[in-house]
Formats: structure tokens, C-alpha cells, sequence
């Protein structure tokens, strides 16, 4: 079995769980007050396998699946399969963490804030794929992937520092995809070239015209 599987299962069986059990949602959130004054630091990484609905949990299930076993795949091809699937999936669980220390700063007294959501983890799965393909096309938006990259650390970053009340964790978005690029290419630093390489040859006609 792939961990992109295993990942979707866990967090699958997890999340469904915590639907039906308010208490265990609440003790696996990401909730800064706790985790600042009570030092339930688990929670930075437990967030990351429950959602807030089924809607909230298919959509990351969704782009887990779509690009997960992709990205698996690139690691095992550079690292070999052990260590391949050690460093995919240490960057799936680290993007979790790295996508919820900024607001655990900044929520650290308030204790209204939480948050839960794979949301960091697959936004470092999608920016990994958009450095590797940067001219493969989106079909949803139909734009190249690289300029969708582009466009979504923007308008998370935008609506991050507007603080939308719209229900989306922008600052997971933001900084799990931003910890993505950083660990794809620290652990694979012949990574750079290769982007800029692809990113050279030019973009290509979109497959859907």
C-alpha cells in the first residue's frame, strides 16, 4: 500500500470518527490557547486528521489523491523507496505543523481560534507538483500550473493578512505550501535546476482546446 493511500485512510477513518464525537474533535483541533498555556503541542500535528464536515475532508482527500501519489513517486524515483517514502512522508506531517505555527503565534490568547484541516500538507503536495511540472495544466482553473502557483500563495497570502472570515484556513494554505517548496528542494537540491530547466522550455499548448 502507498502512504498517499495509508494518509487518505488514516485521515479518513480519523476525521469520520470525530464527526460523531465532539470531545474527540475538540482535544485533536489545533487550538493555540491549549497548546500555548496547557503545552498540548500534539495538537499542531493532530489538526491535520480532522475536518470540519465531510465536504471539508473530500476536498482534501480529493487533491491528496490526485496529487499525492505523484509526488510519492518523484521521491522514491530520487531517494530509492525507503527513503523516498521516509522524506514524502515527513513532508506531508511537517507541512501540517508548518502550515499552523504562524497562527499558534498569532492565537496564542485567543480562545476562540481553531482550526483543523489537512490543508497545509496538500498545499505542499500541489506546490511540489507545480515546481516539478510547471506547464502542465489545470483544468479547474484552466491555467498552467506554475501560474497557478503563483496565484494561490498570492491570494493566500492576501486574504491571510485581510483575515477573511470566510471559513478557509488562508495562513495553512500559505505557509504549508511555502514549507513544501523548502523541503522539496533542501532535500533535493538538484531540484532547482531542474525547475528552472523545465521552466525554460516554455509553456505548452492546453490538452482541453
Amino acid at each position: 500500500m502507498s502512504i498517499t493511500i495509508a494518509l487518505l485512510i488514516l485521515t479518513g477513518l480519523v476525521s469520520y470518527q470525530a464527526f460523531n464525537n465532539r470531545a474527540m474533535l475538540d482535544a485533536l483541533k489545533h487550538h493555540p490557547v491549549s497548546e500555548h498555556r496547557n503545552k498540548e503541542y500534539y495538537r499542531l500535528l493532530s489538526s491535520g486528521f480532522v475536518h470540519g464536515d465531510m465536504q471539508h475532508l473530500l476536498i482534501n482527500a480529493f487533491v491528496l489523491y490526485m496529487f499525492g501519489s505523484q509526488i510519492e513517486t518523484v521521491f522514491t524515483y530520487h531517494f530509492g523507496a525507503g527513503l523516498g517514502l521516509v522524506l514524502f512522508t515527513l513532508m506531508y506531517l511537517t507541512a501540517i505543523v508548518a502550515g499552523d505555527l504562524p497562527s499558534h503565534f498569532k492565537h496564542k490568547n485567543n480562545p476562540s481560534y481553531s482550526a483543523v484541516g489537512a490543508s497545509g500538507a496538500t498545499s505542499a503536495i500541489v506546490l511540489v507538483y507545480c515546481l516539478i511540472t510547471p506547464w502542465s495544466w489545470f483544468i479547474y482553473p484552466p491555467v498552467p500550473a506554475i501560474v497557478f502557483a503563483i496565484g494561490y500563495l498570492f491570494y493566500s497570502s492576501w486574504a491571510d493578512k485581510s483575515n477573511r472570515a470566510d471559513g478557509i484556513g488562508h495562513s495553512a494554505h500559505l505557509y504549508g505550501g511555502i514549507w513544501g517548496v523548502i523541503f522539496y528542494f533542501v532535500s533535493y537540491p538538484n531540484g532547482i535546476s531542474y525547475f528552472i530547466a523545465k521552466l525554460m522550455e516554455g509553456p505548452e499548448p492546453p490538452p482541453f482546446f
